[in-house]
């Protein structure tokens, strides 16, 4: 007994890969970095923050979803990215205090 459906080992063995959304926090503020993250062989993108502390967070939303849709297609692209307002904006991590770290590696 495998424990999986046998149609999604079938699916994996023929593409090589799981069908599987990466859930990562950061760095995903814009069209562009969506559509980046599905050239790159993702199966979906998780937004969050990245919309909702953006200027206009419909409009990006929306944008972004296009964005995922028409990864492969630079004039969508291009039309999704303009007059969204302001991105979120990023922070430094040496801006960041010891006190609102949730984790202390790396650096």
């Amino acid at each position: 007994e495998m424990g999986a459906p046998f149609e999604l080992v079938r699916w994996v063995a023929e593409h090589g890969r799981l069908p599987v959304v990466n859930f990562s926090a950061g760095g995903i503020a814009t069209p562009a970095d969506a559509a980046m993250m599905m050239q790159l062989g993702a199966d979906g993108v998780f937004v969050g923050s990245g919309i909702f502390k953006s200027e206009d967070p419909a409009a990006r939303a929306r944008a972004i979803v296009r964005a995922t849709t028409h990864y492969n297609d630079p004039e969508v692209l291009a039309e999704v990215s303009r007059g969204l307002g302001r991105a979120m904006p990023g922070r430094e991590i040496s801006e960041i205090g010891p006190e609102n770290l949730i984790q202390f590696r790396g650096w």
